[in-house]
């Protein structure tokens, strides 16, 4: 019979640290206030947290340990993603006879440990240690403030324009929410002008202000999430997401009305997740909006995509391929027939490598369809078709529609299942180019993913013309970036940067000036790893070959990996070693 388990209290009884009587307010408190023992128990003031933690460690059959800032092993630091570290309150310690030993804080979080060892592909080693301790050290390790990436003059006029806000506000505002947001329905369909005029409500200049300012500023995102007492709003720039303002509480509802009507959606509906878009000049120039809000435990989180037709004509030369890359990238959408696969996370610009393929082969000779979740940039000369799952439109059923059309060139923005995956190759073998994106971590992942998910060897073999992976990196200030002198040597060994690399070369490092907003970094270009099918691959992929054994071919014939792309860039002064090893995919050995 399994030995059961000591509860918390008994420990910390035994221990002599509290006692049964104290074990017993502390069990009051906790369902008072909706906490777990150890919490009300340091709540409380009844000992101590890292006495708790200690009694945890025991209770679970754990070491607890005293985390410093110096303790973290440099080359373990940056095995977990920085998002990771944040959202889960972990941190790498070091590799002990293979395994990741992690500091945690929650020993019962069993379902993020296990998605931890499949996003890192390592078996791990839980450690415990305090949560405030793991916080602490994650602050000083993620000390970013948005004064110091947010442009100082703009900060000034937000701030002035929030102080009249709450002046407004705390006169008209707190006695009527209602008419505030019906004067907000009123006028939903205001162009910039009416918003700028003193006279109209000021939620509505509020949310012209923002949004308006997140543009100026190159953001991608402008995420909306309501917190216990304030209203979070954050940019994603360059891919970072910064704090950029703390709305008062009080304004939520009206904020979040003004957004779902300028986005057309139901403002009444607050308990599911709904999607729209808006359509807004900024500095004369129309911008579309994709919507997307989220019910969650403090209200609904808004999110605004800003989407700028631009940003994806920015033609193939832009990406930031190298030479030899670009040329290949060049003959293989010439070609008549076969897929060609883009793989990457989400935001790696799968969709801009794509889009800015298919506007170079735009012309009036050539007919391209494309099956999208949904229709972000539109393209004029492109048959667009927005899939609609709730209406039974789905990629496969839009693709076999699509070859009745007589397309040269077809699209498809993902290809998420066996009916889709069938259905595009067979598209590529009767004469058609079709492009898609897979969700893999490198190029030579995308063929045995297609065959793991039920594609014959043969098929996949015959079909595919190229697979290219792809990340996204920030590209250091030209107005700003100055010589490292002394680069850290860490990042450099992590990149696979050598002194004989460096002879006759300068790194760079960021500054941050008025043109970057203070980051050091404006803009993002691309590193790849594009691997042309050749007849060894493709017997690999028709003999179901590991992933390791194809990429190893595919490094033998040519293909540069993403780490080695990105070194280039290093060596060019584009970006630093930093951000090269934050995407590409390094395992403490560069390889590749």
């Amino acid at each position: 019979m399994a030995r059961q388990q000591k509860k918390l209290g008994e420990i910390l009884v035994d221990l002599g640290i509290i006692n049964s009587k104290e074990v017993t307010q502390a069990l009051e408190h906790a369902k008072t206030k909706n906490l777990r023992i150890g919490e009300a128990l340091v709540d409380l003031k009844k000992c101590s947290e890292t006495s708790v933690y200690k009694a945890l460690a025991t209770q679970h059959n754990m070491e607890y340990v005293d985390i410093e800032r110096g303790s973290l092993a440099p080359n373990v630091i940056n095995m977990i993603p920085d998002e990771l570290m944040k959202k889960h309150m972990i941190l790498p310690l070091s590799m002990e006879s293979g395994r990741l030993r992690v500091a945690i804080h929650d020993p019962l979080d069993l379902e993020m440990l296990e998605a931890l060892r499949f996003r890192l592909n390592k078996e791990l080693r839980p450690v415990l240690a305090p949560k405030s301790r793991i916080k602490a050290i994650l602050d000083e390790m993620f000390n970013v403030t948005a004064s110091s990436t947010i442009d100082k003059t703009m900060d000034r006029t937000i701030d002035r324009l929030r102080d009249s806000l709450d002046k407004s506000l705390d006169r008209s505002l707190d006695k009527s929410v209602d008419r505030s947001i019906d004067k907000s329905i009123d006028m939903a369909g205001m162009d910039e002008a009416a918003m700028n005029d003193p006279t109209q409500a000021p939620i509505i200049k509020l949310v012209g202000a923002m949004i308006a300012e997140a543009v100026r500023n190159r953001a991608s995102d402008i995420h909306i999430e309501p917190m216990k007492d304030r209203v979070r709003v954050r940019y994603r720039i360059d891919g970072e997401c910064v704090d950029r303002d703390r709305i008062p509480l009080r304004m939520k509802g009206p904020l979040i009305s003004r957004l779902k009507i300028m986005a057309g959606i139901d403002i009444a509906e607050k308990r599911l997740p709904q999607d729209g878009r808006i359509k807004m000049a900024v500095d004369k120039q129309n911008i579309d909006f994709r919507v997307s809000t989220l019910p969650a435990y403090h209200g609904e989180s808004v999110v605004l995509r800003i989407l700028r037709p631009d940003s994806v004509r920015i033609g193939i030369q832009n990406l930031g391929f190298e030479d030899d890359d670009y040329k290949v990238f060049q003959r293989i959408i010439k070609r008549p027939n076969g897929i060609f696969l883009v793989t990457g996370p989400t935001g790696s610009g799968k969709t801009t490598t794509l889009y800015a393929a298919l506007n170079e082969l735009n012309r009036p000779d050539r007919k391209i369809i494309t099956a999208e979740d949904p229709v972000e940039y539109n393209f004029v000369g492109i048959n667009q078709c927005q899939v609609r799952e709730n209406i039974g439109l789905s990629f496969s059923k839009i693709l076999r529609s699509m070859l009745r059309q007589a397309p040269n060139i077809i699209l498809v923005g993902e290809i998420r299942d066996m009916e889709v995956a069938e259905v595009a190759i067979q598209a590529a073998l009767t004469g058609h180019l079709v492009f898609s994106t897979r969700h893999t971590n490198d190029a030579p992942g995308a063929i045995t993913r297609l065959i793991d998910m039920g594609v014959k060897p043969f098929l996949v073999a015959s079909s595919i013309q190229a697979v290219m992976a792809q990340r996204l990196i920030r590209v250091l200030c030209p107005k700003c970036k100055q010589p490292d002198r002394e680069p850290d040597p860490m990042w450099l060994k992590l990149a696979g940067i050598t002194e004989k690399d460096l002879q006759d070369k300068t790194l760079y490092k960021p500054r941050g000036c008025d043109h970057c907003t203070g980051t050091g970094f404006r803009g993002r270009i691309g590193i790849f790893e594009l691997m042309h099918m050749n007849n060894e691959i493709r017997n690999l992929a028709f003999e179901r070959a590991a992933t390791n054994k194809i990429r190893k071919a595919a490094l033998a014939s040519g293909m540069k990996s993403l780490l080695a792309d990105g070194r280039i860039k290093i060596l060019a002064g584009t970006t630093t070693a930093e951000e090269i090893v934050k995407v590409a995919q390094v395992e403490g050995v560069v390889t590749g």
